[in-house]
């Protein structure tokens, strides 16, 4: 945690600032706060591996009290729940010891139910690919960026990198962008592996966020609003944090009019715009916008729509801002550099036949296919390349087709060590 985050943090029950306490748990590294206590007026919260933890609970305490005894490994173990002994946690310590751990091999020991799944190829999937040209769109109206953005919920980071790539890189606060989640295994997941450089908070969207006011000029909130119950408190809470110049971003709210995996607590898109009224929502097709991402690589936010006009929808994206000029018409750009490592999609298993690879998609569950299955109009079901992609591979090895092999996400640039 970098201490210039202090700056917007404050306690999501008494409102008021959080300060380091000077106490024997505290282990800073120049301006980060590695290990350590935040007290404000009413209490106190444990600072773990760089994450604070502002959540008054049972598990939060204990993890306090252990990291006062001195014994922050044990606290990082009891926050992320191997902390039993057993062959989870043993598991759990051999491969933190292994300097070529991944993302993939941690998240199996991280998660257990399906979730983990969704995770692992969260990079390619066809709502990902949407809002990945959904915030790259709102980027190129430049004043989003100009504050802090706030991933909330945002699980694991995989749109924080999104967020954090796009922000412009001179004079940017070391915390520009932030992640928030309740659960800190997911967290700690994003801190090691998916997005380092992002601001990552334990908290709960379910209490007040513990933010100051207008801290952000972009709020994004994906999938997770209908799986929110105080869905007014948190609506109230994330105007409050963008303030009167900033945009609430909301893709894919499943709604309760038509059918969706793991529908959650659903609202209709007629009562999710109402939640947002003082800002003035725009509600959009997220299959229309799916389409023309896909097939004309443009974001039209001119294309709004009314609840009576998206009837039965599975599922809209609504965006929230009292600025008329980010609602226009924008090319969504065919990106091709590399920022951390090329790699071959995960849903290919990859066999080598003589000097080629053999490239079959391959669906790790049958119900992953069924809620993803639109992937299909972008994953070919099966590549040759001439060329061994058993091990590191390279830009150059796919000659002129790496462009479309780029664009079709058979090839993903991927965080180092995530699979």
């Amino acid at each position: 945690m970098h201490t210039d985050l202090l700056g917007i943090l404050r306690c999501p029950y008494c409102g008021t600032e959080l300060t380091i306490v000077e106490n024997q748990a505290l282990v800073v590294d120049g301006p980060h706060l590695l290990e350590g206590v935040l007290g404000c007026q009413c209490c106190a919260y444990p600072v773990v591996a760089g994450i604070p933890v502002l959540i008054a609970s049972d598990d939060t305490r204990r993890a306090l009290h252990t990291l006062e005894a001195g014994q922050s490994d044990e606290a990082l173990l009891q926050l992320l729940g191997v902390s039993d002994p057993g062959a989870r946690r043993e598991d759990f310590l051999r491969l933190m010891r292994r300097p070529d751990a991944t993302y993939r091999e941690a998240l199996e020991l991280l998660c257990e139910d399906a979730e983990g799944v969704c995770f692992l190829y969260r990079f390619t999937d066809p709502t990902y690919l949407t809002m990945e040209a959904l915030l790259g769109a709102i980027a190129q109206a430049e004043w989003p960026f100009q504050r802090r953005t706030l991933d909330l919920c945002g699980g694991s980071g995989h749109l924080t990198r999104i967020l954090s790539a796009l922000r412009p890189a001179e004079n940017e606060p070391a915390s520009a962008t932030v992640l928030a989640d309740v659960y800190f295994w997911k967290l700690w997941l994003a801190s090691r592996f998916t997005e380092p450089a992002s601001a990552p908070v334990c908290c709960d969207a379910n209490h007040p966020l513990p933010f100051a006011r207008d801290a952000f000029s972009t709020v994004l909130l994906a999938d997770a609003f209908p799986y929110i119950w105080h869905k007014r408190l948190l609506a109230e809470e994330m105007m409050r944090l963008t303030g009167e110049d900033g945009v609430v971003v909301m893709p894919h709210l499943h709604s309760a009019l038509g059918d969706n995996f793991s529908a959650g607590n659903t609202l209709t898109p007629a009562a999710y715009r109402e939640l947002f009224g003082q800002v003035q929502p725009r509600l959009f097709s997220d299959a229309r916008m799916f389409d023309d991402v896909l097939e004309h690589r443009v974001v039209d936010l001119t294309r709004d729509m009314s609840p009576e006009e998206l009837g039965d929808e599975a599922a809209v994206t609504l965006v929230a801002s009292t600025r008329a000029d980010l609602f226009r018409r924008y090319e969504v750009p065919d990106t091709t550099e590399v920022t951390d490592v090329l790699t071959v999609n995960p849903l290919y298993r990859v066999q080598l036949e003589g000097d080629a690879s053999v490239l079959s998609l391959a669906f790790p569950t049958p119900e992953y296919e069924e809620e993803f299955g639109d992937c299909r109009r972008y994953l070919p079901d099966r590549v040759t390349i001439n060329a061994d992609l058993t091990g590191p591979i390279t830009r150059p090895m796919f000659g002129a087709d790496y462009p479309e092999l780029r664009k079709r996400r058979v090839l993903i640039d991927a965080p180092v060590g995530y699979c």
